[in-house]
């Protein structure tokens, strides 16, 4: 079902234009800002375990999202039902914020004719039978790979999301997104001893891309890899070190230890490491951060966010110095900045907030390989797992799911059980190498804030900083 939204808003659900435009007027009359989020998607998954289809689903969802704004108050409601009895009865909900409140709309969000991915439907591309193969083939190439493999678990999974957004003046603009995603996880063993290894690739395409063996045995070959690799290590040291991430992926860390904390809402409220702190020194020199929604394809990006706003290149932190927040249309209003195209939301039943894109540390001037010849003695993270942060305190714990032990400028024994621990905005002032390679993650990313799961991309060179406290399981 490849359609524009306004084909499956205002045909396909039977919603009269003109109609759903004066409920929506009635509503907002008098609010500060404000919108009718329309959607439609289908999504699908399907996982493969032990040899056999283990579970294979299709969904569709509609619904909207009515906003109001007056002030900081917001008023919201949302339904599954696309009727004008539903849009009229979420009116009546969401004016009661305006109560005393006599405010000026604000003014739309700019247009663009920008496309950062194609409209295509990914689910309507490839037969459910060639999807099925595709999960088998997979299974059987991990399995003669090596005779330590014990479990493949594969998954892959789509969606198609149309999304439209009303405002109080008639303006409609619509975006339509497409999502895919594969990961193979790898259990090795030798004995009693087990290991696993996991890798992915995802972003916003079809799913022919991923169906090339070239494309997915890659990704099996790098999951059997990092469980291969576990299989040799060794506890963790545990202590205060230098400690060398890797390039891509590791910029996860980057994501939830700083990005979190340059969030517009949670700096508006004070409530950020980093509030107050605009033209201040934040970073070691060389550190630049951004959030970049445009690049074509990638997870993260949005051709607009889900206020209507076109997203944007914004830079964060420039040579160490903090010159920007990440804004959605609210908080950038109360501050008085113009909003980022960074208003995000999960689905029509929820709130836009102050949400990342694709967040990037960008390269330097190092070699990564000089970086780790400078090392005495030290850690080497690649890959991570979960991790949790304080956006208060900036204060995170994460979890390496590959690291090595640096010993006299040299990679060493592989490291089990290593876990990174510190505070977002020292690591950034520990920050003493920055390596030439930077490089994005590979389409894997999932964001939670208050509830909401939206899709995110990261990215940064090999980085050196210079102590951290590294948590581990030697004794």
């Amino acid at each position: 079902m490849d359609q524009s939204a306004e084909q499956l808003f205002f045909t396909r659900a039977g919603l009269d234009r003109a109609r759903t435009e004066r409920r929506v007027a009635e509503a907002l009359s008098g609010a500060d800002d404000g919108e009718l989020f329309l959607e439609y998607s289908q999504s699908e998954s399907f996982a493969f375990d032990d040899g056999r289809l283990k579970s294979a689903s299709f969904d569709t969802a509609q619904g909207f999202g009515l906003r109001s704004v007056a002030g900081e108050q917001t008023g919201y409601a949302h339904a599954s039902d696309l009727s004008d009895a539903a849009i009229e009865r979420a009116g009546r909900t969401v004016r009661a914020v305006q109560a005393g409140h006599s405010g000026v709309m604000a003014e739309a969000p700019p247009r663009t004719n920008r496309a950062l991915y194609v409209a295509d439907n990914p689910l309507n591309q490839v037969p459910f039978e060639s999807k099925v193969k595709l999960l088998q083939e997979i299974d059987s190439y991990a399995r003669a790979r090596d005779p330590r493999v014990r479990q493949v678990s594969t998954s892959l999974s789509g969606s198609w999301s149309a999304i439209g957004i009303l405002r109080a003046d008639g303006r409609f603009v619509e975006d339509i997104r497409p999502l895919v995603r594969i990961n193979v996880q790898v259990v090795v063993g030798e004995g009693d001893r087990q290991e696993a290894g996991s890798h992915g690739q995802g972003g916003r395409v079809g799913y022919v891309d991923f169906m090339r063996p070239e494309s997915w045995r890659s990704q099996v070959d790098e999951a059997l890899r990092q469980a291969l690799t576990n299989l040799e290590s060794v506890p963790a040291p545990a202590g205060e070190m230098p400690v060398v991430l890797g390039p891509g992926w590791p910029g996860i860390l980057l994501h939830e230890a700083i990005g979190h904390g340059l969030e517009g809402d949670f700096n508006r409220k004070k409530s950020s490491v980093f509030s107050g702190l605009m033209g201040e020194r934040v970073a070691a020199p060389g550190v630049t951060v951004i959030d970049d929604g445009t690049i074509d394809h990638r997870r993260g990006s949005l051709t607009i966010d889900d206020e209507g706003t076109p997203t944007q290149r914004t830079v964060l932190i420039e040579d160490g110095i903090l010159r920007g927040y990440l804004q959605d249309r609210l908080n950038a209003r109360l501050m008085k900045v113009n909003p980022t195209g960074n208003g995000r939301r999960q689905d029509f039943a929820h709130m836009p907030m102050p949400r990342m894109t694709n967040t990037i540390m960008l390269g330097g001037g190092h070699d990564p390989q000089d970086i780790l010849r400078g090392v005495k003695r030290g850690m080497y993270a690649v890959n991570f797992g979960g991790g949790q942060v304080d956006i208060t305190s900036g204060k995170f714990v994460f979890s390496c799911t590959e690291a090595y032990e640096i010993i006299d400028g040299r990679l060493g024994r592989p490291l089990k059980g290593a876990t990174l621990i510190g505070a977002g905005a020292e690591v950034l002032k520990k920050v003493a190498a920055i390596g030439n390679d930077m490089a994005l993650d590979p389409g894997i990313g999932t964001c939670g804030k208050n509830g909401q799961g939206v899709p995110v991309g990261v990215g940064q060179p090999t980085l050196l900083i210079d102590s951290i406290t590294v948590g581990g399981t030697a004794t």
